[in-house]
């Protein structure tokens, strides 16, 4: 798969003439990897609870997506506005929120 285009700034990502805010780039990778597999499953789960018409269970999993999406730098305020230790701290806040829960 190809990397989406990205603004000159490199703060967003353009998807089909949309932008969305681009992962935070200092983001080690396996703390990424770990964001995103929580980010997938649970968009997955989502789905799932869609099709059994299950509001409680979707409503779970989407607050999950937004841990996931927070920790990734993708949600929040915006990380090119943070230091680099505010970051880390919301990176590692999202993946124990996510691993225990």
């Amino acid at each position: 798969m190809s990397e989406p285009e990205r603004t000159a700034d490199g703060r967003y990502v353009v998807i089909r003439g949309r932008r969305w805010r681009a992962t935070d780039p200092s983001l080690p990778e396996e703390p990424r990897e770990r964001l995103v597999r929580h980010l997938m499953a649970a968009r997955r789960d989502i789905a799932a609870a869609l099709r059994r018409d299950d509001s409680e269970a979707e409503r779970r999993m989407r607050d999950r997506v937004g841990w996931a999406k927070r920790g990734l730098g993708e949600r929040g305020t915006p990380w090119w506005e943070m230091s680099q230790d505010d970051r880390r701290r919301r990176w590692e806040e999202a993946l124990r929120h996510l691993d225990t829960g």
